[in-house]
C-alpha cells in the first residue's frame, strides 16, 4: 500500500512540476516578446516625431556599414513618398515586402540563420504616406530565455525530489495510526482486548467507530450464545435427571407419572424453543432493513389462517416501501409474538397499528378479557403467566421485551379502549 501511494503521489508531482515547466517557457517567451514589442513600438513614435521635426534618424558621423548601424534595436526601414532608406542595408531585401502593408503589427522574420523581431507603423508627414519599420534581433533574447528556461527546469528537479521525500515522510506518518489499527486489531483476535482504543486523524474516527460498533455486537452475541447454553443447562438439568431416573426405575408408570413426565418434556421443548428463538436475534448490528407493511401483512395474512374466528386489521399511515433499520427476522418476531398473543385471548377482533414518530411506533390491541391493571406490570417477566387456561409457557412476551432491548426500543402494556390488552411498542430509528 505504501509503494502504490507513494507511486501516485509521485505521478502527481511529476506532472504537476513538468506542466508547471513548460507553462513557465510558454509565459516567459510571450512575456519577453511582449515588453520588446511594447518597446520597439516606442522607439517608432519617437522615431515618427523625429521625422516631424526633420530630424535625421542615423547621425551624421555613423555610416551604414560602421559597427555602430549593426545595433539592431536600431535597425530602422522606412519608405517616404515612395523613397526607401535604412539603417543596414543588408536587411533591406528581407524588410522590404513588408513596406506593402499598412496595418501595425508584431512581425518575426527568420532569415539567413538570424531572427529579428520587427515592429511596422504607418504614418503621415505634410500629406506623404510612409511606413516605418523598426527591429530588434531576438536571438540574443531566445538565448537568454532558454537559459533561465533550464535552470527553472532544475530547479523544478530539485523541488520534484523535495516533493518526493516529504510525500515519503507524510505518508510514513499517515500509515502509522494503521499500523497501530492492526496492532490493536491483532490483540483483539488473541483476546487481549475488547475495543480498539486509538489516537488517529478524524478521517478515521467513522472507521474506528463501526469497528467498536461490530465488537460490541459480536460479544453482545457471545455473550447471548452463553446466557442460552447457561440457561438450558440450568433449566434442562433437573427435569432430565427427574426422568431418567422415572425411566431407570423398576417402579411401573401409572397415568399420573406420565403426565408428569410428559408436563416436564413439554418444558423442556418450550425452554428450548424460546432459547433458540433468542439465538437467532441479530440485534441492531447486523446492518439489514426490513420493509415493515410486507412483513406485518405477511404475519396477518399467516395468523389469519391460525385463528380463523379471528379478525386481524392493519392500520397504517406507512407508504409501502417504508423501510427500518432493524433485521427481517427481528420484525417478524416481534410482530409475531403480540398479534400470536393477541389471536390467543381475543374474543373477535385485533388491530395492529403501524406509524412513523421518531422511528417506528407499533400498536396491537385486542377486545379480550385483558389483564388486570395491578398485574400489567408483571407482564414479560420471565416465566410469567397470568392465567393457565390457554397453552403456553410464559415466554413468548419474556423473548418480546428482550428483544426490544436489544434495539434500545420501549414496551408498555395498557388497557385497550375495549378493556383488552394494548401492546404499546416505540422502536428507534
Amino acid at each position: 500500500m505504501r509503494i502504490h501511494l507513494l507511486s501516485r503521489l509521485g505521478l502527481v508531482a511529476l506532472v504537476v512540476v513538468g506542466v508547471a515547466w513548460l507553462l513557465h517557457g510558454m509565459l516567459l517567451s510571450d512575456l519577453a516578446r511582449d515588453f520588446l514589442g511594447e518597446r520597439l513600438r516606442q522607439e517608432a513614435q519617437y522615431t515618427i516625431q523625429r521625422l516631424k521635426r526633420h530630424q535625421p534618424l542615423v547621425s551624421p558621423g555613423v555610416a551604414s556599414g560602421s559597427p555602430a548601424s549593426q545595433v539592431f534595436h536600431h535597425l530602422y526601414l522606412l519608405r517616404l513618398d515612395g523613397e526607401i532608406t535604412t539603417s543596414h542595408p543588408r536587411w533591406k531585401e528581407p524588410l522590404t515586402p513588408l513596406l506593402d502593408s499598412a496595418n501595425e503589427a508584431l512581425i518575426d522574420i527568420h532569415w539567413q540563420g538570424r531572427h529579428l523581431l520587427v515592429y511596422r507603423q504607418a504614418f503621415t508627414i505634410d500629406g506623404q504616406a510612409g511606413v516605418l519599420l523598426i527591429a530588434e534581433d531576438y536571438e540574443s533574447v531566445e538565448s537568454g530565455l532558454d537559459s533561465l528556461h533550464w535552470w527553472v527546469g532544475g530547479a523544478a528537479g530539485l523541488l520534484l525530489l523535495l516533493l518526493i521525500l516529504l510525500n515519503l515522510i507524510a505518508v510514513n506518518r499517515s500509515l502509522r495510526p494503521l499500523s497501530r489499527l492492526q496492532g490493536q486489531l491483532a490483540e483483539f483476535q488473541a483476546g487481549q482486548r475488547e475495543r480498539l482504543d486509538l489516537k488517529a486523524p478524524s478521517e478515521l474516527d467513522g472507521l474506528l467507530y463501526q469497528l467498536n460498533h461490530f465488537m460490541d455486537e459480536l460479544q453482545r452475541r457471545l455473550n447471548r450464545s452463553r446466557e442460552a447454553v447457561a440457561n438450558l443447562s440450568h433449566t434442562l438439568h433437573t427435569p432430565l435427571a427427574a426422568v431418567t431416573q422415572v425411566l431407570r426405575g423398576r417402579r411401573p408408570i401409572d397415568d399420573h407419572r406420565r403426565r408428569q413426565m410428559l408436563a416436564r418434556l413439554e418444558g423442556m421443548q418450550a425452554q428450548l424453543h424460546s432459547e433458540l428463538r433468542r439465538a437467532r436475534f441479530a440485534g441492531p448490528g447486523s446492518g439489514q432493513h426490513a420493509v415493515v407493511v410486507r412483513e406485518a401483512e405477511a404475519l396477518i395474512d399467516m395468523l389469519g389462517t391460525l385463528y380463523p374466528d379471528k379478525r386481524f386489521e392493519l392500520q397504517t399511515s406507512l407508504a409501502a416501501h417504508y423501510t427500518m433499520a432493524i433485521e427481517r427476522q427481528d420484525l417478524s418476531e416481534i410482530l409475531g409474538i403480540v398479534l400470536d398473543n393477541a389471536g390467543k385471548w381475543a374474543r373477535r377482533d385485533i388491530v395492529c397499528r403501524l406509524y412513523a414518530n421518531n422511528g417506528l411506533k407499533i400498536e396491537i390491541e385486542d377486545d379480550g378479557p385483558g389483564v388486570e391493571p395491578s398485574e400489567l406490570s408483571q407482564l414479560g417477566q420471565r416465566g410469567s403467566r397470568l392465567d393457565e387456561s390457554t397453552p403456553g409457557h410464559g415466554l413468548g412476551l419474556a423473548i418480546l421485551k428482550q428483544l426490544i432491548d436489544q434495539y434500545a426500543g420501549k414496551l408498555a402494556f395498557l388497557t385497550s379502549r375495549g378493556g383488552g390488552l394494548r401492546v404499546h411498542i416505540q422502536l428507534p430509528g
